[in-house]
């Protein structure tokens, strides 16, 4: 069954979203604190993250960024009761994943979870054709679900690598942020284009792109993104995989 931790310091909502995921076939350890979420982090091994923004004392940014330093692969869902714009584009950029905003229903946050679980599980973006492609610096590993740059592995996220999948997969086309939301993080309704643009900041920051000339993932105004130009299109390779799979290991385990 899949492992939730659910971090939350409101006692009746932690007892209530943690029984109504229990009877979704979740199992589900709880912690109210960061702290005790991190410890439980540490015994538990969960299989996704579901944490409170406002925590009492460690908040819950932090807390975020420690499991990131801990764990590049483990997918985050952040739950927050504040919407506005900064929070949660804030939270994104600490390493979340997703993001949803309190009160959720159980049936929500639910989805939410399964999505990111699918995206963590390694499905390529692109319908699992076995190849490495290249692009200047960059080997991508469609198969091994694995990113080097000059060689060296690239640890990202879930979602990084399928933002990284689908946007590589057709260099030069320019993917709406609609488009990204759904084909990366299954949101078939109108979604929120934070979700893109902080997931393209860390998959930027990551890839040592310069901020105001990027050369792999490229801002086009009023649309959207693209990948490359045409003089970095791929070039198939039949070598090993550039390093092993962050992302596949997770699920290889259970």
């Amino acid at each position: 069954m899949p492992r939730v931790l659910l971090i939350e310091d409101d006692r009746a909502v932690r007892e209530g979203v943690a029984l109504a995921l229990r009877r979704r076939g979740h199992e589900v350890a709880v912690a109210g604190t960061g702290e005790e979420g991190l410890d439980r982090l540490r015994s538990f091994r969960p299989d996704v993250v579901v944490l409170d923004l406002m925590l009492p004392g460690m908040p819950g940014l932090d807390v975020c960024r420690a499991m990131r330093a801990l764990d590049q692969t483990l997918p985050i869902v952040m739950a927050t009761a504040r919407g506005d714009d900064e929070d949660i584009v804030v939270g994104l950029e600490a390493g979340a994943d997703d993001y949803v905003v309190k009160p959720v229903q159980a049936r929500v946050l639910e989805a939410r979870i399964r999505a990111v679980l699918r995206r963590a599980a390694g499905t390529p973006a692109d319908g699992g054709i076995p190849r490495i492609d290249t692009y200047g610096d960059l080997a991508v590993d469609r198969a091994g679900l694995s990113v080097a740059l000059r060689g060296a592995p690239v640890a990202l996220a879930p979602s990084e690598l399928r933002l990284l999948l689908t946007l590589s997969a057709a260099p030069g086309q320019v993917f709406s942020r609609q488009q990204l939301l759904e084909a990366v993080w299954e949101h078939s309704y109108h979604g929120d284009a934070r979700l893109v643009d902080a997931c393209v900041k860390r998959l930027r920051s990551k890839m040592g792109e310069p901020p105001r000339e990027p050369r792999y993932i490229q801002t086009v105004r009023g649309f959207g993104y693209r990948f490359a130009s045409a003089s970095l299109s791929p070039s198939p390779t039949s070598s090993s995989s550039p390093t092993s799979s962050p992302s596949g290991s997770r699920s290889a385990s259970r």
